[in-house]
């Protein structure tokens, strides 16, 4: 087994990214015991789709959970460069070329309960190596080992890839980039994991700027605000004047302009419509 060490950027820390994943991973939990193998695609590249996956995978290790991310976008990795990990010499390439056991590929990361299988170097049968009875049994035997698997597909979008390996996972997840994918596009995607058999768990929407009144914005400048500043001196002696002068900074808790809440509303419906899920299962 290889040992890595995980570099974080210090802005992936702040109190509303860690709450995001929190609920993305407890809106996993809910979907039953039996999800333990979960596949994170999109529909183009840079949708922010392998750093999803990461936190993801993070997020469940740090609930306690042993978790394994395996990196199978081996067209195009993003994630030795940048976790900056480039001591890893072998990755699932090797393992699935049958050049090394699944125990010679496995990372154990710096972050307790956390193990990462990163994607090698870059093969000429992608498609054929994730449709293989090696990444069969490889699956099968880390779904024994441990309590959730992640795995980071290509773009769906782009490549077949994606549908290949979803058909040995417990359901898959859709990441979504605000504003920049159109419905068609996304219902396309969907249908070619329908037809997989893959079960779709919901849509991560991803790169939403909170910064506007659109997505409750108010909401998530005034608790990240609010409650980060909190909890991160918990334990500690709390200055009530300084909370009090941060409450009386922010904006209102309760938006004002009903136009924009209307907008979110229907964008929201419009994506459970294109889910055909209930409301429980949207993540």
């Amino acid at each position: 087994m290889q040992s890595v060490k995980l570099r974080f950027n210090q802005m992936n820390e702040e109190y509303r990214i860690k709450e995001a994943f929190k609920t993305l991973r407890t809106n996993i939990e809910f979907c039953g015991n039996e999800v333990k193998v979960v596949a994170v695609t999109s529909c183009t590249p840079n949708e922010g789709k392998s750093s999803i996956s990461m936190k993801l995978a993070r997020a469940f290790a740090e609930a306690g959970y042993k978790t394994i991310l395996i990196d199978a976008d081996m067209r195009k990795s993003v994630l030795v460069g940048r976790y900056r990990t480039k001591q890893v010499k072998r990755g699932l390439t090797h393992c699935l070329a049958g050049r090394a056991t699944a125990d010679d590929v496995i990372c154990e990361t710096n972050i307790d309960n956390l193990y990462v299988i990163f994607a090698g170097p870059v093969p000429p049968n992608p498609s054929e190596l994730l449709g293989s009875e090696g990444f069969s049994k490889l699956v099968s035997d880390l779904r024994r080992d441990f309590d959730y698997v992640i795995i980071d597909t290509p773009p769906l979008g782009s490549v077949i890839d994606a549908a290949v390996a979803a058909r040995f996972c417990d359901g898959s997840v859709m990441v979504i980039e605000s504003n920049a994918i159109s419905y068609r596009f996304a219902q396309g995607v969907k249908e070619q994991l329908e037809k997989t058999g893959a079960r779709i768990l919901g849509v991560i929407l991803n790169k939403v700027d909170l910064t506007t009144k659109k997505y409750y914005g108010h909401y998530g400048r005034y608790y990240g605000k609010y409650y980060g500043k909190y909890y991160g001196n918990y334990g500690q002696p709390v200055d009530s004047g300084e909370l009090s002068e941060s409450v009386e900074e922010d904006v209102p808790i309760v938006p004002t302009n009903t136009a924009s809440l209307s907008e979110a509303a229907k964008e929201v419906d419009e994506y459970m419509e294109f889910l055909n899920l209930p409301d429980q299962t949207n993540l």
